[in-house]
Parts: structure tokens; C-alpha cells; sequence
């Protein structure tokens, strides 16, 4: 499969890169060129992808099969709100119109941070725990809304261009041997990750459900959640809610150390499921792939 990947360099999408490069042909899109450097197995493009017509002139080139949007400012609080807001919706209107012309299914980067937990001015506790792809969206952020808003363009494109388009949701992504989640200012005190029910996940988790989406039965436009298999402090979820919040919500069937969000969406519709815990990768090394 031809498969174009935007925001391939970043600190995620280089692992994305990386594992498509294993099975795909791989054309990267990014603001910048690697030049003579980069993985050998990839081809490189540096394109504004906030400007539409030059990202539509290099995918109605390429062609491609599929595209991975993964380009985005990831978080809150790195830029003014109303620069992430503009850059992350402007390029997911450039990439996602483009792929829909040329017939391009598409697997994009949203975030848990469009059911607006993690930014809001105080943290509620949800409506049920686990929390599925079909809990309200409730964002307060600029970021948070800019994932919703990436949301509604992969649902008009879909409804308009008839290609399916997978919405990924990760929650605070990870790279095997860092692990912040686990540091001891995040460990110490609940309030560290209070803000999303001290969920992660791990980066090679995060590219197993891209490429599992990638050639997964998508219909349309679906979100999946992408957490790991347990939280980040390794306690009962049951009793960390109680703990901070006081309350878990009345609708809460999670056992044990359990992540707050269920997975079992894309573990039905795409057979995936995350393997990797932080007592083995928070120590584990690994090299970060050259892209």
C-alpha cells in the first residue's frame, strides 16, 4: 500500500514511520527536509500543510492509497490557544479534503483530550468509567475543540467522498525508557494525573492501532481509543477516584488497576489491543527511529 504520513519527524509520528515503513511504500510530509538524512526506507516532502493548495498538489501527485494525518501542535499551553486551534483544523481541512479527491482512506490523530477531561478548569469525574468513544465532548481548550473539530472534517469527508476515516485518541503518549507518567513528581501526587485518570499509553501501541486501522473494516468515520492496558500508578482505579474525586460515577464497571478508557472498540473492529505496561516500558531501551 502507498501510504503518505504527515508529521512523520515529530516525536510520534517518527514511530509511525517507522513501523509502516515495515509493510507500506512511505512518502512523509512534513514542514522540513530531512535532506540526505531520514529512514532510508522513506521518501520525504516538506510541505506547509496548513496551505491548502500546495498539500492537494502533492497528494493528487502521489496518489496515494492511504493517508495518516498526524500532524498537529499536541498539546495545550505550548502556543497561544488560538495559533494550535488554527493550525491543527486548517491542516486537517488541507490533508483530509485532498485525501477525500483522490480516494485516500485515512487514519488521523484526534486525542482524549476532545472528550475535554484534562484542560478543563476543574477535572469532572466522567459520566461512566471506562469511558467508550461515545462519551460527550466536552472541551473548554482550544486544543480539545481543535480534536473535535478534526473529528466533524473526518465525518463530512467520509460522508462526502465515501473513503473511511479512523480518528485515533491517545492519552498522553510515551516513549519507551522516558516514561514521565512514572517520574516522581507525577507518582507522588494524584493531582499529576488527575486531569486524565493517570492514563497513558506507549508510542508502539500508539503505531500498531494506525497500522491496524490502515487495513482494518473502517465504514465511514469511526474514533477509537488508544490507552494502555492499565493506569499509570498501578492501583485500583476504583479507589484513585474515590481517593481525589471522592465519587466514581454511578455508571462504573472497571476493575482493579484498569486504564479509565475502554479499548474494546478497536479490539473488535480492528483486533488490537495495547501490550505495552510501564513496569516493563518505563526501563526498556529502545532506539528512537531515525526519520
Amino acid at each position: 500500500m502507498d501510504v503518505v504520513v504527515t508529521g512523520g519527524r515529530g516525536e510520534t509520528g517518527r514511530w509511525i514511520v517507522d513501523r509502516l515503513a515495515q509493510t507500506h511504500a512511505v512518502t512523509c510530509l512534513d514542514r522540513d527536509h530531512p535532506g540526505g538524512d531520514g529512514h532510508p526506507e522513506v521518501a520525504y516532502r516538506a510541505v506547509d500543510l496548513t496551505d491548502a493548495g500546495s498539500v492537494f498538489d502533492v497528494l493528487t501527485e502521489l496518489n496515494p492509497d492511504a493517508v495518516v494525518h498526524w500532524a498537529a501542535v499536541p498539546t495545550a499551553g505550548t502556543r497561544p490557544g488560538v495559533d494550535v486551534y488554527r493550525n491543527n483544523t486548517l491542516a486537517a481541512h488541507s490533508v483530509l479534503t485532498a485525501a477525500g479527491r483522490v480516494g485516500a482512506r485515512v487514519v488521523q490523530a484526534s486525542s482524549d483530550g476532545a472528550y475535554g477531561f484534562f484542560f478543563a478548569d476543574e477535572t469532572p469525574v466522567p459520566d461512566e468509567l471506562p469511558i467508550t468513544e461515545s462519551h460527550a465532548l466536552r472541551p473548554e481548550d482550544d486544543y480539545g475543540l481543535s480534536k473535535v473539530v478534526t473529528e466533524e472534517i473526518g465525518k463530512a469527508i467520509a460522508r462526502r467522498d465515501g473513503v473511511p476515516i479512523a480518528s485515533i485518541r491517545p492519552s498522553w503518549i510515551q516513549i519507551p525508557g522516558e516514561y514521565p507518567c512514572r517520574d516522581e513528581a507525577y507518582t507522588s501526587e494524584l493531582a499529576a494525573g488527575a486531569g486524565n485518570y493517570w492514563s497513558y499509553v506507549d508510542v508502539r501501541d500508539v503505531a500498531d492501532l494506525v497500522a491496524a486501522a490502515l487495513t482494518g473494516d473502517v465504514s465511514g468515520h469511526e474514533a477509537f481509543n488508544c490507552v494502555g492496558p492499565d493506569n499509570a500508578l498501578g492501583r485500583p482505579l476504583r479507589e484513585l477516584m474515590r481517593e481525589y474525586y471522592g465519587d466514581v460515577p454511578a455508571d462504573c464497571t472497571v476493575d482493579g488497576d484498569a486504564a479509565a478508557y475502554d479499548t474494546t472498540k478497536a479490539r473488535t473492529a480492528l483486533d488490537w489491543e495495547p501490550t505495552r505496561s510501564w513496569r516493563t516500558a518505563a526501563t526498556e531501551s529502545v532506539p528512537v527511529p531515525e526519520v
